[in-house]
């Protein structure tokens, strides 16, 4: 059950992080905390199949942190791979004269 409250906790972090990381015009409104939620149901799956306990503080740290690292990365990376995507099709749409 505390992979539900951990993965709600992860997205509603993620979508903390849409607001507080310039460049969201760039990406939909569900993306980072989609991200923010996967990387930390993930990181908390693979935890618990490493033998940490669900009731210990550490694997609520390393799983937040993860899926917050995670959304930050895509609020980073996502608007500058756009941006060069758009100039790229710019160009190849106006026959190389922009």
């Amino acid at each position: 059950m505390e992979i539900v409250f951990v993965t709600v906790i992860g997205a509603g972090l993620g979508a903390l992080v849409r607001y507080l990381v310039p460049g969201r015009r760039s990406y939909g409104m569900a993306l980072l905390p989609a991200v923010g939620g996967a990387a930390t149901a993930a990181v908390w799956a693979l935890l618990v199949w490493l033998g940490w306990t669900f009731d210990g503080g550490w694997i609520w740290v390393v799983s937040l942190a993860s899926g917050v690292l995670a959304s930050i990365l895509v609020a980073v990376l996502l608007p500058r791979a756009r941006a060069a995507a758009d100039t790229r099709a710019l160009h190849a749409l106006s026959g190389g004269r922009l």
